[in-house]
C-alpha cells in the first residue's frame, strides 16, 4: 500500500479524474442505479455522484442525497455509547444487566458493554441475522431486545470474535434506557445535529421520500423496493440514513484529533483493537493494526456502502450505492472498493471474474426446469420404472430421493448459513438467489417422489 505520508500529495496531483473515469466503466457492470462518494483530506472535501435515486425516475443522485448506510451505522451507535461513557452514565466493563433489567438472570446477563461493542459477546452472526419481523410502534426496539435477552450466546462471552447484529440492537436499547430518549432522537440530537449533518437522519419507522430508493438484484437486473420505509428495531445496527457530503463531515470529526462531540482519546479508543479477542475490530469500526486503516462496510436490503479512514493522514473516503449485489451478476463490491482505493491511493484489489459464482447461479436457475422435464420423462418412462426390481433396481429407484433430499437441505439451510443468514433473511437481500435455491430444492425432491409414485402405482386396466 502507498505510504501514508504520500496520500495528501495524491489528492493534489489527481483530484477527481481517476474516480470519474473508473465510474464510467464500473457503473454499467455493477448495475447500480445511483452512487455518491466523498473524499476527505484534512479540511478539504471533494464529492461526486452519478445515476438516479430510483430506476424510472429522472431525479439525479447528488452528494446531498441520503442513503441507508447499513452497518456503517454501528459506528454511530458506538459513538453514542462512548458519549454516555464519558458522561459517567455507562461503564464499558459493566455487565449489560446493570442497564437493561430484561437481561437480569438471562443467558446473556454476564455480557459486558465492551463485549457488545467489539462483537465478542458470544452471539453468532447467524443469531444476529434471524428472519426479521418489524414490531409496531415506538417500543419496537424494546420488544426486539426482549426477545434478544432470551437467546443463549453461541460462545462464551469474551472468548471469541464473531460479528453479530444482535450486539448493536442491545446497545441501541441501552442508549434509550440510559438517556431516556428514543434511539433515533438521541443520535440525531447528540451526533448528527452537532456535526451539521443536515441531510441525514436515523430510521424512525416512517417512510422518507427524500432518501434514495433501494434496489434488489433480479436475474442480472435491479428492481426498486416499493417504498422508502425505515425500521426502528434495526436502526442501531444499520438504520442511519446519510448523504456523502454529511459523511465527509462525520469523518472529519472522527479524524480531527480534537475534543468535540467526543474526546480525542475516546475517538482513538474506537479506532484501535478493542481486546485480545478482537484484534481487528475496535468499538464500531474494523481496524488494521499494520496499515492503520479503519473502515466499515454496510449491507442492507437495497443498499451497499463503505467508509474508510486513514487516521494518521486525516484522510477518508465513503461510497454509497442504492442497490444490493447479485450473485456473480451485477455486483457493486468492485465499484465501491475501486472508488475507495483510487480516492486514498491504495493498491487496487482484484476481485476476479466471479465466474464460479455466475456458474452456480446459472446452474441453480436452470435446475428447476431440468427437474420439471425429468418429471415429464418419468411419466413417459413409467412402464420401465415399474419394471425395476432386485437390489439394483430398488437402489436406482430410491437413491435419487436421498440425493435430492440432501441437496434440498444444503440449498435451504446450509448455503444460506454460509452467508450467516437463514433463507428468509437471504430473500430480503438477494430475492432471485433465494428463489432459485428454494425452487431447485423443491423441484428436485418433487422429481424423486414422483418417480417413486409412478413406479409403485398400479397400471390402469383396460
Amino acid at each position: 500500500m502507498l505510504a501514508h505520508g504520500l496520500v495528501l500529495a495524491l489528492f493534489a496531483a489527481a483530484p477527481a479524474g481517476p474516480i470519474e473515469g473508473f465510474l464510467d466503466e464500473a457503473m454499467p457492470r455493477s448495475g447500480v442505479p445511483g452512487v455518491a462518494y466523498a473524499v476527505v483530506s484534512g479540511d478539504e472535501v471533494r464529492t461526486g455522484a452519478r445515476g438516479v435515486v430510483r430506476l424510472g425516475s429522472e431525479t439525479s443522485v447528488t452528494p446531498d442525497t441520503a442513503f441507508l448506510l447499513g452497518s456503517i451505522s454501528k459506528s454511530f451507535t458506538a459513538l453514542a455509547v462512548m458519549q454516555l461513557v464519558e458522561a459517567g452514565s455507562v461503564d464499558l466493563d459493566a455487565e449489560v444487566c446493570r442497564y437493561l433489567e430484561v437481561f437480569s438472570g438471562s443467558p446473556g446477563s454476564s455480557i459486558t458493554v465492551r463485549e457488545l461493542l467489539s462483537h465478542t459477546s458470544g452471539y453468532s452472526t447467524l443469531q444476529g441475522n434471524g428472519a426479521h419481523v418489524e414490531p409496531a410502534g415506538e417500543q419496537a426496539l424494546a420488544r426486539q431486545v426482549e426477545v434478544a435477552a432470551t437467546v443463549v450466546p453461541a460462545h462464551v462471552p469474551g472468548s471469541t470474535w464473531q460479528y453479530s447484529n444482535l450486539n448493536y440492537q442491545i446497545l441501541g436499547r441501552l442508549i434509550e434506557v440510559v438517556s431516556g430518549q428514543a434511539f433515533h432522537t438521541y443520535v440525531e440530537s447528540n451526533i448528527l445535529q452537532p456535526i451539521g449533518m443536515t441531510d441525514s437522519f436515523v430510521s424512525d419507522g416512517e417512510a422518507h421520500e427524500a432518501m434514495a430508493t433501494g434496489h434488489l438484484p433480479w436475474f442480472g437486473y435491479k428492481r426498486p423496493l416499493p417504498g422508502n420505509d425505515t425500521s426502528r428495531s434495526t436502526a442501531p445496527q444499520g438504520g442511519v440514513v446519510a448523504s456523502a457530503s454529511d459523511l465527509a463531515l462525520y469523518m472529519q470529526v472522527m479524524l480531527s484529533g480534537e475534543d468535540d462531540i467526543l474526546s480525542a482519546a475516546g475517538k482513538a479508543a474506537m479506532m484501535r483493537p478493542a481486546s485480545e479477542a478482537s484484534p481487528f475490530y475496535g468499538l464500531g469500526w474494523f481496524v488494521d493494526p499494520q496499515t492503520g486503516e479503519v473502515w466499515h462496510t454496510g449491507t442492507s436490503p437495497g443498499f451497499e456502502t463503505i467508509a474508510t479512514m486513514i487516521p494518521a493522514d486525516h484522510a477518508g473516503a465513503v461510497v454509497l450505492t442504492n442497490a444490493s449485489s447479485g450473485l456473480g451478476f451485477a455486483e457493486s463490491t468492485a465499484l465501491r472498493v475501486g472508488v475507495t482505493t483510487r480516492a486514498l491511493g491504495l493498491d487496487p484489489v482484484d476481485h476476479g471474474s466471479r465466474w464460479s459464482q455466475k456458474a452456480l447461479f446459472v446452474a441453480l436457475t436452470l435446475a428447476p426446469l431440468a427437474f420439471l422435464l425429468s418429471i415429464a420423462w418419468a411419466w413417459r418412462a413409467r412402464e420401465a420404472l415399474r419394471a425395476k426390481s432386485g437390489p439394483f433396481g430398488l437402489f436406482s429407484l430410491w437413491f435419487p430421493l436421498l440425493t435430492t433430499g440432501v441437496g434440498a437441505w444444503l440449498m435451504i439451510e446450509q448455503i444460506p448459513n454460509l452467508y450467516g443468514v437463514p433463507l428468509g433473511t437471504l430473500r430480503r437481500f438477494q430475492p432471485d438467489f433465494a428463489l432459485v435455491l428454494f425452487a431447485s430444492a423443491t423441484t428436485g425432491v418433487a422429481w424423486a417422489v414422483f418417480r417413486l409414485a409412478v413406479a409403485y402405482s398400479a397400471p390402469r386396466r383396460a
